[in-house]
């Protein structure tokens, strides 16, 4: 019996479940959603809206600052550069998993503010214009934290080693064949 079919149905392995990088497409169809669920909202709901807020803004943007923070740090334990102590996996596995939802959340806010801020623009009055500035800063605030997201996420990947680095363990019971 080989080792495949010995695995349970939905186990990790090819046919099982498995997590992978985020997906661009999936945060554009996220953005794209929330965009247009914002402009719906917004143009029928707007009179009875109040001033739009900065903590928003000003906590998206503590967050992407967060995650840049935490993906500098990170890539450079990793990588075990002088100075730095290893990493623990499980706090690696954690900001993988922060990352994933933030570039979610993210994409959503962005999608958000996006239709906010276009429907903004296209009006005249006087509430619209004064709320310009707190949806174009929510806007940019969401597409840093989208950007810090993804760079966490991939800060961290283990770098793979070259072939003359990796152990015999590594190839299993024989080195690869040159």
């Amino acid at each position: 019996m080989t080792q495949a079919q010995s695995r349970p149905p939905g186990g990790p392995g090819p046919d099982g479940p498995r997590m992978g990088p985020t997906r661009i497409s999936t945060l554009v169809v996220a953005a794209l959603a929330a965009a247009a669920i914002a402009w719906l909202l917004v143009s029928g709901f707007y009179r009875d809206l109040p001033d739009l807020p900065w903590l928003p803004v000003v906590t998206l943007a503590a967050l992407a600052v967060l995650e840049a923070y935490f993906a500098i740090n990170t890539r450079s334990r990793i990588e075990r550069k002088p100075g730095r102590e290893p990493v623990n996996p499980l706090v690696v596995a954690r900001f993988v998993v922060l990352a994933k939802a933030s570039a979610l959340v993210g994409a959503i806010f962005t999608g958000f503010y996006a239709g906010l801020t276009s429907w903004l623009f296209v009006q005249t009055t006087r509430a619209a214009t004064e709320d310009r500035p707190a949806a174009g800063a929510g806007l940019l605030a969401s597409v840093a934290l989208v950007v810090a997201a993804l760079w966490l996420e991939r800060s961290c990947r283990v770098p793979e080693r070259p072939e003359d680095e990796r152990e015999p363990d590594d190839w299993g019971d024989h080195p690869p064949r040159r």
